[in-house]
């Protein structure tokens, strides 16, 4: 059915074929059979082999994630250091664990710690401006590995970073098509630096950005769904001038559980849920359009718009609240009293509201007033403009070591983790969202809208705080989707077979050897990645741009 169907790959689309080239009946792509090149051929043999067959089906993505376990959890503890904002959260996330609430540490907290000195810590609550998830997260990777374990720190944030690698592995080939763009996809999120460095570090980031995956992953089957059923009850009542609304619709709601457990770690998880719940309800009314519904636009608006927003909103903000209820059933978490002190309790028609919720309305509006006026110079802020470009990255720790000093054998050494990106595939990926950007005006195809609205979602927000401090490592939450583009871009270097052998030849060479590019770059920034041990004039070697320093 027009608009609604889902394609069904032929073998080689599900091998190499960009789906999106060809020629488009709704969702559904055929492709002309001509011309054949030699890797076509060859290709066909080895996959109509059933070990072949399987050892490419299930062998790629295998892989993709044994390479995404070992770039994260290989030497994870080192250091052996709160490293750049664990200060924050790994200790907050260790009070929250046993109080209930972030509390305060002595001034000599960090040191003591990390010598697993780990009940330093006071009952004086501590003014914090990001939600509890992440850091009960955190928290349970101490609890299973013991507080005082550099691993048990960073444990929990290396697990997400491979279950991200697993969800861009599934998403990409939901929405391409192909084993060998789906494994590209996966290896480039497995053995990018910024994503390599934001799963070896106790921030919070790595979780929105795993959130955030779910719930796009959720779209994205939320969009068949809806389309389906939108179709079987228009064409059950055609009369009905504004259509039906979809009243049942699972993927939507747990996409709306998804995003609000993204802002239940950080805020701009917020952004991802309306963008999101926008282009939903841009699906829709595109879907009743095609299928003749007269009202389209106000029936999109008016009957399913308020049906959505219930199917996602309460949930998400239900998401939010869960995380909160330490704070609630405990006594000492910051402003948890500040509704029974003074002259504090809202008066009025608000005055029925429960002390408890007059607090944390309060804690709430806090957090907002700091986040926007949040302005204090950081010598590694960057500001969002820059961010495409990877024009300063973050320094999370350094260690400099003189001959003899930490086993170093050089005059002067170096250790560094500095969330560097691939260059070949950060840059890349910053081209690919230009090419989508000119593919989404020239051809409006689904798949390009879908990745360029993930991107804008996590990316146009931040341009309103260009006078903020913030940082490059932000971009991981939205990492994903450039990579999602890079292959998108990439599946059209390879083509598909109607395009001519000398193309298709001549695709895979170009591919092949940027990939292998890609690889070799990866290892050489691996010891910035790790915090390994440099001469300090190698380690020197890797600051591309000045700002890198």
């Amino acid at each position: 059915m027009n608009g609604v169907s889902q394609p069904q790959p032929s073998n080689f689309d599900d091998i190499v074929g960009a789906p999106s080239k060809g020629s488009l009946e709704g969702d559904t792509f055929t492709y002309a059979r001509e011309a054949r090149s030699r890797i076509d051929e060859w290709w066909d043999v080895q996959i109509a082999k059933p070990v072949v067959n399987r050892l490419w089906h299930w062998g790629v993505p295998a892989v993709v994630i044994l390479v995404a376990a070992v770039t994260r959890l290989w030497n994870l503890g080192r250091p052996h250091i709160l490293v750049f904002d664990e200060t924050f959260y790994v200790k907050d996330a260790w009070t929250l664990w046993n109080l209930g609430y972030e509390a305060g540490w002595s001034a000599e907290a960090d040191t003591l710690f990390a010598a697993g000195n780990t009940d330093v810590y006071t009952t004086d609550p501590s003014f914090v401006v990001h939600p509890p998830l992440a850091k009960y997260l955190i928290g349970l990777g101490m609890a299973a590995f013991g507080p005082e374990s550099s691993v048990g720190w960073r444990i929990s944030t290396a697990i997400v970073g491979i279950l991200a690698v697993v969800l861009v592995l599934l998403i990409a080939k939901k929405l391409m098509r192909s084993t060998l763009l789906a494994g590209i996809a996966g290896g480039l999120m497995a053995i990018d630096g910024n994503a390599i460095v934001m799963s070896r570090v106790a921030l919070l980031d790595n979780f929105v950005m795993f959130f955030v995956l779910l719930g796009f992953g959720a779209i994205l089957l939320d969009r068949e769904w809806s389309i389906h059923r939108l179709d079987l009850k228009v064409r059950a009542k055609p009369e009905s001038d504004w259509g039906p609304e979809l009243i049942w619709r699972p993927w939507l709601m747990a996409a709306g559980l998804a995003l609000g457990l993204a802002a239940a770690v950080k805020w701009n998880g917020l952004y991802f849920l309306a963008v999101f719940a926008v282009y939903t309800l841009v699906v829709d009314a595109l879907a009743r359009r095609r299928l003749g519904v007269a009202f389209w636009f106000s029936g999109t608006l008016f009957k399913q718009a308020p049906v959505s927003f219930l199917l996602t909103v309460p949930i998400a903000l239900a998401a939010y609240l869960v995380t909160w209820t330490r704070w609630f059933t405990t006594d000492g978490g910051y402003y948890r009293q500040w509704a029974t002190e003074g002259d504090n309790a809202w008066k009025g028609a608000f005055e029925w509201v429960p002390l408890a919720i007059q607090s944390f309305v309060h804690y709430q509006t806090s957090v907002y007033n700091y986040h926007v006026g949040e302005m204090r110079p950081h010598n590694y802020q960057a500001n969002p403009l820059t961010w495409l470009l990877m024009v300063r990255p973050t320094s999370m720790y350094y260690e400099g070591s003189e001959r003899g000093q930490n086993g170093c054998l050089a005059d002067l050494c170096g250790a560094s983790i500095t969330g560097i990106a691939n260059p070949l595939i950060w840059w890349a990926a910053t081209a690919a969202i230009v090419y989508l950007a000119y593919r989404l005006v020239r051809y409006r195809e689904w798949r390009v809208g879908l990745i360029l609205m993930a991107f804008g979602a996590g990316y146009l927000p931040w341009l309103l705080y260009t006078e903020r401090t913030v940082f490059q490592f932000y971009t991981i939450a939205f990492e994903p989707f450039m990579i999602l583009a890079l292959t998108f871009a990439i599946g059209h270097i390879l083509g598909t077979r109607d395009d001519p052998a000398w193309f298709r030849e001549r695709g895979f060479v170009v591919v092949g050897f940027y990939l292998a590019l890609v690889v070799a770059v990866s290892v050489y920034f691996w010891p910035l990645w790790t915090g390994v041990q440099l001469d300090y004039y190698f380690l020197a070697s890797h600051w591309w741009l000045p700002t890198w320093r």
